[in-house]
């Protein structure tokens, strides 16, 4: 998906990651769209793991460094 005005957040190994993604960018009204890079294969439309091609998730030009400092991963080291 290359939509004029949006540009790419990331890219997630798992549907479900950028599903989570997407619900805290949305929690912070920063709208955004997943796109599935053809995945459904023979697991069917709404498989959530693992692609060799993952789950890209865009957002709006205007909002994507708000949305990189939202979605930054958690440093989990002691």
């Amino acid at each position: 998906m290359n939509a004029p005005g949006w540009s790419v957040l990331a890219t997630y190994a798992t549907g479900f990651e950028a599903d989570f993604a997407i619900a805290q960018l949305e929690a912070a009204e920063i709208p955004a769209v997943r796109d599935n890079n053809d995945s459904a294969g023979i697991f069917g439309a709404g498989f959530q793991g693992a692609t060799t091609r993952g789950y890209t998730v865009m957002v709006p030009s205007a909002a994507l460094d708000e949305a990189r400092e939202l979605v930054q991963p958690v440093d989990e080291s002691p």
